[in-house]
């Protein structure tokens, strides 16, 4: 809905609906909220709400921790399996300083502004995620167990594939809050599934990624199972991936669509070659935790810094496909992302190429997985460990710059302490099992 603040209200008195979601995240991407009365809204829209910034992870000190919710109206959703009478809307928020400033580590924010750099440029990122996920068995205090729900594979059917009414049931609901799912089926690991997204803008895209995962979560529960977005949750079986699919428009065209049979736009190519050039500096972002190091070089998750088109072994490959659908798919980030930094480094870092008019080097037409030193030897990596990620992004005036000094000297603080304690620990599963199993 993209309506007005007065047209907002009607439709919630329209709706009876009685209380109002005010939703934001911290700067890891754990989502948080707030909830006021229906009657409340018109306050909120002119003053925002306020809530204890400095109990929120990442964000202020207790000196001076009042900050403000300011829902965003374009993003209302009813909630469809809150009850009928007395029934639930959500908003995403912008956040914002007492003097009506935005917050400077506010994600969300963040993202726009990397929107309106691409766009005073002359160009529209249109993005369309794949998100995967597994789903296990609960206990009888409905605790999540280390069992999976069922034993499928890739694509496969029912009776194997046992989470195909789930998947229903989460695109029926995505489908009542306005979203567009395009897909879903199983996916190699047991009990993985996954759900793809229809293109959209950049900062839709990371709303719609939140709103999936909070669904995914409430309707697995709601049908006595557990749904883990952990990068590795299975050691021995495929990594959860958010696989992201990029197009990029200038004058209403997309100009991936000269990417057919090795042709590309200069403009492409420099877009490419920028995120290539700073993915060693960004993985913190795109993959931060330790565990999301155990996914690399593994069940089609990149271990190189290259491109090819087709190749799922490469880090970024261009798809086979037609038209509107053509584009780039990046291979490496994971479920445990927070959305909108991810979408924005990215966003930036391709744009930093094209004004740069960076070189795209050679693609790789082999498979990685099983290539020769000979080929691999020549290649750079990715980061192979949280603490390699930490210290690649540490020094970065890119980043810096993108997301401001106070977020990345405050993320890198805190991420720094979790590389610290996961190389103190002798048993890495029981790590990832007590920090991570259970909560993402």
């Amino acid at each position: 809905m993209n309506g007005t603040h007065q047209e907002t209200l009607e439709f919630i008195r329209e709706n009876d609906i009685k209380f109002i979601r005010l939703n934001f995240c911290d700067i890891f991407g754990f989502q948080k909220n707030i909830s006021i009365m229906a009657d409340e809204l018109q306050t909120a829209f002119e003053y925002g709400v306020s809530f204890d910034a400095h109990a929120v992870n990442g964000f202020r000190d207790v000196d001076r921790s009042d900050l403000f919710l300011h829902p965003d109206p374009a993003t209302i959703a009813i909630l469809p399996w809150r009850p009928g009478s007395g029934r639930v809307a959500r908003f995403f928020c912008d956040i914002r300083n007492p003097d009506g400033t935005p917050f400077s580590r506010d994600s969300r924010e963040l993202l726009r502004n990397a929107e309106e750099r691409a766009v005073k440029m002359g160009y529209v990122c249109k993005i369309g995620t794949e998100c995967e996920f597994y789903l296990f068995k609960t206990d009888e205090n409905g605790n999540p167990t280390e069992i999976p729900f069922d034993k499928g594979g890739y694509l496969d059917m029912s009776p194997l594939d046992k989470g195909e009414d789930i998947r229903r049931e989460i695109c029926l609901t995505l489908e009542e809050m306005g979203l567009k799912p395009e897909s879903s089926h199983h996916e190699q690991g047991p009990g993985q599934n996954e759900i793809d997204f229809r293109f959209s803008g950049a900062l839709e895209c990371a709303d719609n990624l939140q709103t999936f995962k909070s669904v995914v979560k409430a309707i697995a529960a709601r049908n006595g199972l557990f749904a883990s977005f952990m990068p590795k949750p299975v050691l021995s079986a495929p990594g959860n991936g958010l696989h992201i699919n990029i197009s990029l428009s200038q004058n209403g065209k997309n100009i991936f669509k000269s990417s057919a049979d090795g042709i590309h736009n200069a403009a492409v190519e420099s877009f490419i070659a920028g995120i290539l050039y700073k993915i060693p500096e960004i993985t913190l972002f795109l993959n931060p935790l330790a565990n999301s190091y155990e996914r690399f070089g593994e069940y089609e998750a990149p271990e190189y810094i290259s491109w090819s088109h087709q190749n799922r072994s490469q880090l970024i490959r261009i798809p086979a496909a037609n038209g509107e659908k053509m584009r780039m798919e990046l291979r490496s980030p994971d479920p445990s992302v927070n959305p909108y930094l991810t979408l924005a480094l990215i966003i930036s870092a391709g744009l930093d190429g094209i004004e740069n008019n960076l070189p795209l080097s050679e693609a790789i037409n082999e498979d990685l997985f099983t290539a020769g030193k000979s080929i691999t030897e020549n290649l750079a990596r990715l980061p192979g460990t949280l603490g390699e990620a930490v210290s690649n992004a540490a020094g970065s005036e890119f980043i810096k710059n993108t997301v401001g000094t106070e977020m990345l000297k405050k993320y890198i603080s805190i991420k720094q302490r979790e590389s610290d304690d996961f190389e103190k620990e002798k048993i890495k599963s029981d790590f990832y099992t007590e920090r991570y199993f259970g909560i993402f």
